[in-house]
């Protein structure tokens, strides 16, 4: 397998249902704060098989209110992002299907959930 399979592959290209995008600040959040929530993220991603990529941010340029976490293809954005809040839209949002209402941001113009 070449290189550039093996990259897409690993990035679950063909696979994926919803591509998650984390901002790592560092003007809305500390960034060592982000890190940890990046890698609670990428490990319960693996653990319920929840078919989604994953992708660090450096600035959504919002610059408050963060961490940030916005979830395609709907374009739901969340803020405040801690791990506690990541369990409850795992659940509802990327296993269940419906956002967590009260904790959406914003949603793209186009989402119809």
């Amino acid at each position: 397998m070449d290189a550039l399979s093996a990259g897409l592959k690993k990035a679950t290209i063909a696979t994926a249902q919803r591509h998650l995008f984390l901002c790592m600040g560092p003007d809305c959040c500390v960034p060592a704060h982000a890190e940890a929530l990046w890698e609670h993220i990428k490990q319960r991603v693996r653990e319920t098989g929840v078919q989604a990529m994953r992708t660090k941010a450096q600035c959504f340029r919002i610059c408050t209110g963060g961490p940030w976490i916005v979830v395609y293809p709907e374009g739901v954005w969340y803020g405040d992002m801690t791990k506690e809040r990541f369990e409850r839209i795992l659940t509802e949002h990327l296993i269940g299907g419906a956002p967590v209402s009260e904790w959406v941001a914003a949603k793209n113009a186009h989402c119809t959930l």
